[in-house]
């Protein structure tokens, strides 16, 4: 109970409101393969993340603000995953079905039902609610259907929440955005694909429209009285994207990127696509902090995944390690390997690196 204490206050600190960002998109193969990538940033220090491994049957059970004794759930469907901070509290995974779901920091914004004791038989907190999804159901579908007959909470302090919402993806092409708002769930079809943090989905879809200018290409030399303009270089086109990190411009960027991308032929070179786009988003530790004030970390962004939900793959690089390592979930015996977890850099470096759960 002491980490879930300490992750609450770290989340719900006011520092923390410049600290976190995180950037998602999902990109089709030319072989009709999905891929689901993402970025999580934490630019405060080192932030503990495993690879955890959930076998088929596995009981778990939530934290509440009052101890683990939220809903017991038993895993229906094996479940490979990215975690933070502890192996429950999975922050990007991928089940043995093709479901996939992650959290994004979604502050100031979200809000969800109070916490009541009472009620603990049905809660779950909101960083297990993708275990919980990923172990109960195979599509989007199931996850609509069943996410009213729980309460979402969390679990740091009473009235200071911090809250998150959720990008959910299936096998079969459909993506919805999770976001709770004044207790009231609220799913929304991702029609282009991304996913930021704050404000809501709506305002971020809304906010495109102030872009409208924007196309990809170069822009044609214009008179302007005696004079002929003409574009310093290529990409004139984008002329004014914004290129700041906070949530709206790295929505817009990613927008922009994501649905100009030309389709790649496979779903290996789509998951590299998906990395390269990436690649614009890592945050440089020294640009959300002041002068010498910057923590001793490589980056922000301490890790990148690609979820290929159609061939069951997760890939993923770190900060610290650049060698991106892929668990591939076709080879995992979920009825018969064991539940465990392991921090992601503790592999030795190669150009790509399978792991091998035994």
């Amino acid at each position: 109970m002491k980490k879930i204490l300490w992750i609450g206050m770290i989340l719900c600190a006011g520092v923390s409101l410049r600290l976190q960002a995180c950037t998602g998109l999902s990109l089709r193969a030319g072989d009709g393969a999905f891929i689901q990538a993402r970025t999580i940033e934490w630019g405060d220090s080192f932030l503990p993340s495993e690879y955890v491994i959930i076998s088929r049957g596995q009981e778990q059970v939530s934290y509440t603000p009052t101890g683990k004794n939220g809903l017991h759930f038993r895993a229906k469907y094996g479940v490979a995953g990215l975690a933070i901070i502890q192996p429950e509290f999975i922050a990007e995974g991928l089940n043995e079905a093709g479901l996939s779901a992650g959290l994004f920091y979604f502050p100031r914004y979200g809000g969800y039902v109070p916490y009541r004791p009472a009620e603990n038989a049905h809660t779950v907190n909101d960083l297990q609610l993708v275990a919980w999804m990923l172990t109960q159901f195979a599509t989007v579908e199931e996850v609509k259907n069943a996410i009213s007959k729980i309460r979402i909470i969390g679990i740091d302090r009473p009235g200071s929440t911090s809250t998150v919402h959720w990008r959910i993806g299936d096998a079969q092409g459909n993506e919805v955005v999770l976001e709770i708002v004044d207790g009231k769930i609220h799913f929304y079809d991702n029609s282009v694909g991304v996913l930021t943090n704050s404000p809501g989905f709506p305002w971020q879809l809304t906010n495109l429209n102030n872009y409208v200018n924007l196309y990809p290409g170069g822009t044609d030399p214009r008179p302007l009285g005696n004079l002929t303009l003409t574009a310093f270089g290529a990409g004139s086109g984008l002329r004014g994207i914004p290129g700041d990190i906070t949530p709206p411009s790295r929505f817009v960027r990613i927008a922009f990127f994501r649905n100009t991308a030309p389709r790649q032929k496979t779903a290996v070179e789509t998951v590299f696509q998906c990395f390269h786009i990436l690649n614009n988003f890592d945050i440089p530790i020294g640009i959300e902090h002041p002068l010498g004030k910057a923590p001793d970390i490589p980056s922000a962004t301490q890790w990148t995944s690609a979820v290929d939900l159609t061939n069951r793959c997760i890939y993923y690089k770190t900060a610290y390690n650049n060698t991106i390592r892929c668990i591939d979930l076709k080879n995992i015996d979920f009825a018969r390997v064991k539940s465990q977890h392991h921090p992601l850099d503790s592999l030795r470096q190669q150009p790509l690196q399978q792991i091998d759960i035994q």
